[in-house]
């Protein structure tokens, strides 16, 4: 499936200009996220401010969509409560799974670039990369399986 040139532009400009990819030297949580199936390798970097997510990057290699997701998930959640970024990654995860309700694609913004991702079985896995590293930082002991 084709994504549609607006869909394209948001994920090539979060890929070639990403404003959050650089490396934050304070930084409460940093976790490293693999993808082992395409070589895709990030570190989350995560300033906590009691609940809310105050600040956030990333760096790191991987293919374009691993990058642009993760650059337009930073953007969404910095500012956000800890629960309120998780139900954000939900609903990532269920519009990337194809079982999102039009409502949760609306609410995930240009996150909803990513949407024909469920369509590329190969690519799934990519674009969670970030959201999966998320999920990981900020609940730890979850049991919750991403792919």
């Amino acid at each position: 499936m084709a994504i549609n040139s607006f869909y394209s532009e948001i994920l090539t400009e979060h890929n070639v200009h990403p404003e959050h990819k650089f490396d934050l030297g304070d930084s409460t949580i940093v976790l490293e996220g693999v993808n082992p199936s395409c070589g895709d390798d990030i570190f989350l970097k995560l300033k906590l401010d009691g609940d809310v997510i105050a600040d956030g990057a990333f760096i790191g290699d991987g293919c374009a969509i691993s990058q642009a997701s993760a650059d337009i998930m930073l953007s969404m959640v910095i500012g956000m409560k800890k629960d309120e970024a998780l139900a954000m990654a939900a609903r990532f995860k269920s519009m990337i799974h194809g079982e999102a309700t039009p409502e949760d694609i609306e609410a995930l913004q240009e996150a909803a670039a990513l949407q024909d991702i469920s369509h590329m079985p190969a690519r799934v896995k990519c674009a969670m990369l970030g959201w999966r590293t998320l999920r990981e930082a900020l609940d730890p002991d979850s049991d919750e399986d991403d792919e």
